[in-house]
């Protein structure tokens, strides 16, 4: 059961250049705030999101996710012809074919004996390339690989700001399906894992707990019509399904690998907004000092979320050597995945 062979070398993240405000965001909607009578602030207040970031317009998700694949690689001090799995985690992608994943394998050079695939599973998907990843290693398939996701927020907070102009039977019931949709932000994430027997880091991959509740994959669903990307949430329902989901998933992870919650220091979240946090945190009965919380100001970075929150850990030296970390993931479909890592 588990990994024993399997370690993180090193997270490289990417944040765009555009900050991009709530605030503004509402300015954007001023024909639709004003026809419904809507509170300037609702959108900060409702998300406890004040910004998000936005990269610069044309950037791609391969490019965004080629930039932060080539500075974990630098933090890792591994070179790119070591590298032989490439696996492009991101909701995002370039197009329907061939796979974002070979864009990026060609932009960082990486050898041609390089197993090269996309992985989709919403805002799951690099918790789960962290896993396939993980086994590949672990069954001696691979001996060292890299993780990627590229997300572009751009086009979907775009078409979104405007299809709520545009409609004139919105009420203010029925805006509350796209809210989602303006709380997500944009940004890049890279994980280089390898083999312990080659270059043990002390940064051990450990063993996960998972759940599918696809009772309710009708929850929250995006569609691409042609330049437009458009999606529509049940905010409240799948706040309510996913923690529940979450809850199981929680007790499984604890069961598994015999960790008791109080030995756990850190925990890193996927990011949704303020009130899931919280929702969160009480129902699993977490410590909310041991959680550090990025939503603010990145916003819902999909499947960076949970990722970039625990590089930034890192970096702040808020997870430190010989600590137990556990990276929770929620995802739209329902599903659950919990990580536990000891670093």
């Amino acid at each position: 059961m588990g990994f024993n062979k399997v370690c993180l070398h090193a997270f490289g993240y990417e944040l765009p250049p555009r900050v991009i405000t709530s605030a503004e965001l509402e300015l954007q909607l001023a024909p639709v705030y004003d026809r419904l009578k809507l509170p300037l602030g609702r959108l900060e207040l409702m998300s406890g999101i004040r910004e998000r970031r936005f990269w610069e317009p044309g950037t791609k998700p391969s490019q965004a996710a080629t930039l932060a694949g080539r500075r974990a690689l630098a933090n890792s001090a591994i070179n790119p012809e070591q590298i032989d799995c490439l696996i492009f985690t991101s909701v995002s992608r370039d197009m329907l074919e061939p796979a974002s994943a070979s864009f990026v394998h060609n932009a960082l050079g990486l050898r041609e004996q390089c197993l090269t695939f996309d992985l989709s599973n919403a805002c799951l998907g690099f918790l789960d390339g962290m896993l396939m990843l993980g086994n590949l290693i672990e069954q001696g398939m691979v001996d060292r690989g890299l993780i990627v996701a590229g997300e572009t927020a751009e086009n979907l907070v775009d078409s979104t700001v405007k299809a709520l102009i545009a409609d004139q039977t919105l009420t203010r019931k029925s805006i509350k399906n796209s809210f989602a949709s303006l709380t997500i932000g944009s940004g890049a994430i890279g994980l280089v894992m390898g083999r312990t027997d080659l270059a043990d880091t002390g940064h051990y991959l450990i063993d996960g707990a998972w759940r599918a509740n696809t009772r309710h994959n009708n929850l929250c669903q995006g569609n691409n019509t042609g330049s437009d990307i458009l999606m529509a949430t049940d905010s409240e329902e799948l706040l309510i399904r996913g923690v529940e989901t979450a809850k199981s998933t929680w007790d499984d992870f604890l069961a598994r690998l015999d960790w008791p919650p109080e030995t756990i220091d850190r925990y890193f979240c996927h990011q949704v907004g303020r009130a899931h946090a919280k929702l969160l945190i009480n129902t699993l009965g977490l410590d909310k000092e041991k959680n550090l919380e990025t939503v603010g100001y990145l916003g819902n970075v999909g499947s960076v979320s949970a990722p970039i929150t625990m590089a930034m850990g890192i970096e702040q030296q808020l997870l430190k050597s010989g600590q137990r970390a556990a990276l929770l993931g929620i995802g739209s479909g329902i599903a659950c995945l919990m990580l536990g890592i000891e670093w």
